[in-house]
């Protein structure tokens, strides 16, 4: 349960909510639950005929789908679904507007499941929800989206890897009984990753991985396959959509040595003529994203991840429209989030690095901008801190970008600090609303978030930067911002902590083990403490680009590769840990398995070294039940409020308060299976 504004009031009134003083002119503390919280309303999309508008909200407990007529109330809504155990977080709508369709695993295996529910059912009186239909209902399995046929509404083409764990064969399956038919056998001769229709739902093109981490779009036969494009193991070619006359393919790729940048090009399958449609014009970052028309099957528009999204019209009414928009939102960022299928009525989000969000509906023929919802509308923005976009130097001079996020109201000198690596580690941070960089902000914390060597976005050169880079020259890369952050006078270099997930996770570890005098505090999020037994249990579904982890990585299977992971293993160097270490893990994580945390918890409760540890059995890689979220941040502020001097919010709610007990884990127990 969340704290009413009046509880909050009488709370900061009597100052139990934090046990530090407040800096003169510093925020306020704002609740965790209103940064991470189960958000009021959420994902919001509207029925392909435009008649309907669904979209998360909690029931029984749980964020569930609801529905509501398109110009109705919210209050008007209904639930549709009743998932009492874990959060449906996406969704979309069959192409006809008759089902909802949603996948969803068991306690974060990544084993989904593919579900449809008809929000128009008649219920009978048993019946709180229409009856959802389980559409593949297999064990152990998992499902993947391929294709969503306008030509037939009834059908959706997915792939499944039931009869072999690392292969998913293509199957169509009808919706309205869940009968399934086989299009094609995958295999690992095949090693095909995905499957490209037209606009005339043909199957025209699949991509293949090869063993040696090279890449081909294939064009598909009456027999078989044949080459069209081919990209080496360490470049890449990504199929957007092919042109309005359903003959050439729209493709973003950095194939060759005179391409740092992707770009995006034309090719046709038939002939394989080529020819560039467009590149960054700064020549900065990498081609972005393309965005087309499914009624006019046309490109709409481009864009560009720099250090602000850029975005480039090639519709030029639609960006009219963009601009009527902005026009009423001043200084926001503008997402199209949904639209009906005449693209009349769109689902646009607006929302800054501040501001964690707005949904407004637009209407094109009338050009009303109509208030829809917040997600978090207790969230004070006024509160929350502006994120800045900073760059500097690394220990061989290649330049870093990074945003940089300070305490609302305080000058920024000499703070505590909180560096923050992103996952992946082939991904990279945006600007936007954080909510992780803003809670830390707000008790008291500059968070710095870097684009290492080895993020995407910025050309295949700083991507390949990073190759074989784990724990060495990509953990420089976030060293050095700590002594930009020092030489600014912005950190106080005796109370700085590093904390992230996934991979974010593992550079946290390698933080403490391999630089133990940089960091006074550390909080691990499913980071992986040992690159051998992490490359040895990825998985399965994972072999198609198991090569490029062991050519980007380092490959087990050679005396040298096994050397440089084992070196490269924060777990080596545990004994050289003396830096405060929080622990945090799903103990179904199939990507980073509870064993990496439990052998790092291990090695240092070993030699007597002091380590907390939070596990919780009902979660993956990362947490998605809110109260499971709750207490792990509870935990972690205080945890670096001890050794950092920041603040933290005591109190916590009686629910949260008994899962933090329950997921804390007596390392004295702690054994490695």
């Amino acid at each position: 349960m969340k704290l009413t504004k009046s509880i909050l009031v009488i709370c900061f009134l009597l100052g139990s909510l934090t046990n530090y003083a407040q800096v003169a002119g510093q925020a306020p503390i704002i609740d965790r639950e209103l940064f991470f919280g189960d958000p009021e309303i959420t994902g919001a999309q509207l029925s392909p005929d435009g008649k309907q508008m669904s979209f998360i909200k909690v029931y029984k407990g749980t964020r569930n789908i609801w529905v509501k007529k398109a110009d109705a109330p919210f209050a008007d809504a209904i639930p549709v679904t009743e998932d009492t155990v874990r959060p449906i977080r996406s969704y979309f709508w069959q192409k006809n507007s008759l089902n909802i369709l949603y996948a969803q695993d068991k306690g974060g295996d990544e084993n989904f499941n593919l579900y449809a529910v008809n929000p128009a059912e008649v219920l009978k009186k048993d019946q709180s929800v229409p009856i959802n239909k389980d559409l593949t209902n297999l064990k152990g399995v998992r499902v993947e989206i391929y294709a969503i046929p306008k030509s037939d509404p009834d059908a959706i083409y997915i792939g499944l890897n039931d009869r072999d764990k690392s292969w998913f064969d293509l199957y169509k399956l009808k919706i309205s009984t869940g009968e399934k038919t086989l299009i094609h056998q995958n295999s690992a001769k095949d090693r095909i990753t995905g499957w490209i229709f037209d606009w005339d739902d043909q199957l025209r093109l699949a991509t293949r991985a090869n063993e040696d981490g090279s890449n081909d779009i294939l064009r598909v036969e009456k027999n078989g396959f044949e080459k069209i494009y081919s990209t080496g193991p360490y470049e890449s070619a990504n199929p957007y959509s092919f042109d309005k006359e359903n003959k050439r393919i729209y493709i973003s790729t950095n194939k060759g040595d005179d391409h740092d940048l992707q770009q995006l090009i034309l090719l046709d399958p038939i002939s394989l003529k080529e020819e560039i449609v467009e590149k960054d014009p700064l020549n900065l970052v990498d081609f972005g994203e393309a965005v087309f028309s499914e009624k006019t099957k046309e490109l709409q528009f481009t864009t560009y991840e720099d250090s602000k999204l850029r975005r480039y019209w090639k519709d030029k009414d639609l960006e009219k429209d963009f601009l009527t928009i902005q026009k009423s939102v001043p200084g926001k960022e503008i997402n199209f989030n949904s639209n009906s299928d005449d693209e009349n009525l769109w689902l646009v989000g607006v929302f800054s690095d501040m501001d964690p969000g707005t949904v407004y509906l637009f209407n094109r023929s009338t050009r009303e901008l109509k208030f829809q919802y917040r997600p978090r509308p207790n969230l004070p923005e006024k509160d929350l801190a502006p994120m800045v976009p900073v760059k500097y130097k690394s220990s061989d001079g290649l330049e870093i970008p990074a945003y940089l996020t300070t305490p609302k109201g305080v000058v920024a000198k000499n703070l505590p600090v909180i560096i923050v690596p992103h996952g992946g580690p082939w991904a990279r941070d945006v600007w936007g609303y954080n909510s992780f960089a803003q809670f830390l902000a707000n008790r008291g914390y500059a968070v710095l978030s870097p684009n290492f060597r080895g993020s995407t976005g910025y050309g295949k050169k700083f991507l390949d930067a990073g190759n074989k880079e784990w724990g060495q020259k990509m953990q420089d890369d976030i060293t050095w911002g700590v002594k930009y952050l020092v030489a600014e006078g912005i950190a106080d270099a005796k109370k700085v902590a590093i904390m992230g997930g996934s991979y974010g996770g593992y550079a946290t570890l390698a933080g403490v083990a391999f630089t133990p005098d940089v960091y006074a505090a550390a909080v691990d999020i499913v980071g992986p403490s040992n690159l051998l037994t992490l490359l040895n249990s990825i998985p399965p579904y994972w072999e198609s680009f198991k090569k490029v982890f062991y050519l980007r990585m380092g490959d087990p299977n050679t005396a040298a590769g096994k050397a440089q992971l084992v070196k490269q293993s924060p777990l080596t160097s545990a004994k050289e840990i003396k830096t405060p270490l929080l622990v945090v893990q799903g103990a179904n994580d199939p990507r980073v398995n509870k064993a990496e945390a439990d052998q790092i918890v291990i090695a240092l409760r070993d030699r007597g070294f002091p380590v907390e540890y939070i596990c919780a059995p009902d979660e993956g890689h990362g947490f998605q039940r809110p109260v499971n979220n709750m207490a792990m941040f509870a935990a972690a502020e205080k945890f670096l409020a001890k050794f950092l001097g920041g603040r933290y919010q005591e109190s916590m709610t009686p629910a949260v308060e008994k899962r933090l007990k329950e997921i804390t884990v007596d390392v004295k127990t702690v054994k490695l299976k």
